[in-house]
């Protein structure tokens, strides 16, 4: 099923105030050319599934994950109030968000503060979505991935204990592809090894030789999986990093891309 340009839309609070889902961007899906294909599979996603959801545009800022894990808890608690202050003058209750980060904050920062919402990974909601019958497969088996192994992010399965959502959205993809098309890792769900870009390292320096991204890569290798799956955008990052420099040819996609791809939008 092809999809035409309304599958792009992306309503702004102001614009859809009797929305029911918020979709938070995040600093990633705003900035990162590469995180932004994320985001357009998402609302292409959302819209195919009837969601009633908005963005909040320019108005939302960093989530603030960075700043306190790195120390700087002034700037935190700044980015922090403020966007509490404009999430509930929205009335937002429920959020989505593909960066398993900014879900951190929303359920374990944010109430410190006042800020309490129903967050989900956009993994959750997907297979939520999947489960309803509001998006479904096509029949033609058309764009069903070859193989695929899943690295679990570090903040969504080791601190969140969410690893059943991408893995059920992943196999939902998987449909109609030969046995043992999904290749796991050993160490993953809440032993999975870190990308290497968590607690602020995103933006450190690390030695060429002793990059942890490059390690975790070579796992995902090891599998002989044609895409490596991820569910983060500093992991999409990190990943896609580490399989180069080990001179992988697998692809690393999200697992709304994948999805997003299977269903032909």
């Amino acid at each position: 099923m092809k999809t035409g340009p309304a599958t792009f839309h992306a309503p702004t609070v102001r614009e859809n105030p009797g929305f029911e889902v918020l979709y938070w961007i995040g600093c990633a899906g705003s900035y990162d050319p590469r995180a932004q294909r994320v985001a357009r599979a998402m609302v292409k996603l959302l819209n195919t599934a009837g969601v009633n959801f908005a963005i909040l545009g320019t108005e939302e800022k960093c989530t603030g994950d960075s700043a306190r894990r790195l120390g700087d808890e002034f700037l935190f608690q700044e980015l922090a109030r403020a966007n509490i202050a404009t999430l509930q003058r929205y009335g937002v209750r429920r959020i989505i968000a593909h960066c398993p980060h900014c879900v951190n904050v929303f359920l374990k920062d944010y109430p410190q503060f006042g800020g309490q919402f129903e967050v989900q990974h956009h993994t959750q909601f997907l297979a939520q979505l999947l489960r309803d019958g509001r998006l479904k497969l096509p029949a033609d088996g058309g764009g069903t991935p070859e193989s695929l192994t899943y690295h679990d992010p570090c903040y969504l399965a080791r601190v969140n204990g969410i690893h059943a959502a991408p893995r059920e959205v992943l196999r939902s993809a998987l449909t109609g592809a030969k046995p043992g098309a999904l290749r796991e890792m050993d160490r993953r769900e809440e032993k999975t090894f870190c990308c290497g870009a968590g607690g602020g390292r995103m933006w450190m320096e690390e030695n060429p030789q002793q990059r942890v991204s490059t390690e975790r890569a070579r796992e995902a290798l090891a599998t002989g999986a044609a895409t490596v799956a991820v569910g983060c955008p500093f992991c999409l990052t990190m990943m896609s990093d580490g399989v180069a420099a080990c001179g992988g040819q697998a692809r690393v996609a999200d697992v709304a891309e994948i999805l997003a791809e299977r269903l032909n939008l």
